[in-house]
């Protein structure tokens, strides 16, 4: 499971840009940008807790049980479930088209 947590923290910081920073002060500073880091990286040892995963939910701009889902909790009810999250990188061709 800590593979799939620290999948998604580096995809999405990848989709929205790569910063932590930016991604902690998405959070209102409740996640610092060092354990985002540390979780992208995979150096983060400890259990995510039902507020890391709230406040991560918030930093990576993705619904809460997405983050609740890769750590191992239980589902909570979500009104952003519906919110789709999908890649926003555009793919440029060897002839210089975009995809």
């Amino acid at each position: 499971m800590a593979d799939d947590l620290q999948g998604l923290v580096r995809r999405r910081l990848l989709e929205l840009g790569g910063d932590v920073e930016e991604a902690s002060r998405r959070s209102s500073w409740a996640v610092a940008p060092q354990t985002i880091e540390r979780i992208a990286e995979g150096r983060h040892r400890r259990p995510v807790s039902e507020r890391l995963a709230e406040a991560l939910a918030r930093a990576l701009d993705v619904p809460e049980n997405r983050v609740r889902r890769v750590a191992g909790l239980p589902p909570v009810e979500d009104p952003r479930a519906d919110i789709r999250t999908g890649p926003h990188l555009r793919v440029v061709r060897d002839d210089g088209r975009l995809s």
